[in-house]
Formats: C-alpha cells, sequence, structure tokens
C-alpha cells in the first residue's frame, strides 16, 4: 500500500501543483504563486508552516514505511479501511485539481493585497466556500488510511489546524477587506468546509 500512496502522491503533487500553474500561466500570464505576502503577521507564517509540515509529515510517513523505519498501526492497516483510503485519496486529489480549475483567473496560493480576483462563488464554491481546502482534508484522510501510522494521522490533524487559521485568520479577513458586503452574503450562504457549517451570522 506504501508504494501506491507514493505513486499516487506523486501523482497528485505533479497535477495539483505544476500542472495547475502551467494552466494559470497559458491563460493568465502569471502563474498564480504569491506565497507570503510582505508584511505577513504571525497567523500567516503559522499557519503556512502548520500547512507545510502536515504534508512534510505525510509523504514522511509513506517514504519512512516504504523503507520499513515505520510500521502501520496494525488495527487500522486492513483491506477494507485502505480501499477506503485509496477512494478518499483520489477522489481529494481530483477535487482539489478540479476546484482549483473552477477559480479560473482567480486561483493563487497565497493573499496580495494588490492583486484583486473575483468573487467565485459557482461551481464547487456554491456548496463551500473552500472546496480546495475540504478536498485536501479528504486526500489527506485517504493516505492516512492507506498508510495508517502515527505520524499519517498526526499530518491530517497538523493539516487541518494549518488550514482553519489559514482560512480563519488571512483568507476570510482578506476578502471581507477586498468584497465588503458581497462577500459577508456569500458567507452567510455557504458553509465554510462543509454545507451548511460555518456561515456568517
Amino acid at each position: 500500500m506504501a508504494t501506491l500512496a507514493a505513486v499516487l502522491l506523486a501523482g497528485f503533487g505533479v497535477l495539483t501543483f505544476a500542472v495547475r500553474v502551467i494552466v494559470q500561466l497559458s491563460t493568465t500570464g502569471q502563474t498564480g504563486l504569491i506565497g507570503l505576502r510582505r508584511g505577513a503577521g504571525p497567523v500567516d507564517w503559522l499557519s503556512g508552516l502548520l500547512f507545510v509540515v502536515g504534508m512534510a509529515m505525510g509523504v514522511a510517513s509513506v517514504a519512512l514505511v516504504l523503507h520499513d523505519s515505520l510500521q502501520p498501526i496494525e488495527s487500522l492497516d486492513r483491506t477494507p479501511l485502505n480501499a477506503v483510503g485509496i477512494v478518499l485519496a483520489v477522489a481529494g486529489g481530483l477535487a482539489v485539481f478540479l476546484a482549483q480549475l473552477g477559480m479560473g483567473a482567480s486561483w493563487r496560493i497565497g493573499v496580495s493585497e494588490d492583486q484583486g480576483t473575483e468573487l467565485v462563488t459557482s461551481g464547487w464554491f456554491s456548496f463551500v466556500r473552500n472546496p480546495i481546502y475540504t478536498a485536501m482534508i479528504v486526500g489527506w484522510t485517504g493516505f492516512a488510511l492507506l498508510v495508517p501510522t502515527w505520524l499519517s494521522i498526526a499530518a491530517v490533524a497538523v493539516i487541518v489546524v494549518g488550514l482553519e487559521l489559514q482560512v480563519r485568520g488571512v483568507e476570510e479577513p482578506f476578502l471581507r477587506r477586498t468584497h465588503g458586503d458581497a462577500y459577508r452574503s456569500y458567507a452567510a450562504r455557504v458553509g465554510r468546509f462543509v454545507p451548511r457549517v460555518g456561515r456568517f451570522s
């Protein structure tokens, strides 16, 4: 299972980063890669750090199992759970890519005060406000079931905390400043990560 997980990780890494950047560059002339903006605060840094560390933990878990340096948790390393893991990993990875495409020219990694983008509320974004992040959580949960170690399970928790901080502490304040009442109205209708959950009051 670790070999399959490694292949899927590599494939989705290429699809959701390299291919997406190429698509963005060919359609807009920009890569969409912003990263941390100038004057980024502690929440920006912490959320980014947690997300990167969480992904690294997930990749390390697969690599360590492949090299027999870490053993899967026996009670969780069962064929039915592994099968669910495959489904979630594949569905999550594909959903990340499709939701990224759904953002069109507004897709970015990072936020920038001087790069205005349209507020995307259709397609995937009509169900949840952050479908890319929802799909990431689904995908990483799949990998944790595919190669169930204490490290892969911890990775999911770290990624979730990082994404929560990013959305609540960085992106939502940015979107309120940028789109004002249009964003507030949208956020009052559509859930944050799960339909109808996390709507603005």
